[in-house]
């Protein structure tokens, strides 16, 4: 059985970046995703990711800020979500000063 999306949204903010975020329910979970979810959350602008947040197949949960990547810890879907879009923040901050 493959995995069912649950949610996508995108998004083009005033300034001309994207936010896109997806979860998929895979159908058990695995070692990698206990969580038994598949995720993929982008902040980007002009074809470049800022922020990315993802799981993807031999790597587990993990971020990237700025090309920087480093473990994430997942605890949920809305930890997930409130910690991408603080990031988001972070960086549009740093963007605009």
């Amino acid at each position: 059985m493959p995995a069912t999306r649950i949610f996508y949204d995108k998004a083009v903010l005033p300034d001309g970046a994207t936010i896109e975020m997806t979860l998929w329910q895979l159908p058990k979970a695995s070692p990698e995703r206990p969580h038994g979810l598949k995720h993929s959350l982008l902040y980007g602008r002009d074809g470049r990711r800022l922020v990315g947040y993802d799981n993807e197949r031999g790597k587990g949960d993990h971020k990237h800020v700025h090309g920087v990547e480093s473990r994430y810890k997942f605890v949920s879907v809305e930890q997930l979500v409130a910690d991408f879009l603080a990031d988001v923040e972070r960086v549009k901050n740093e963007h605009h000063e």
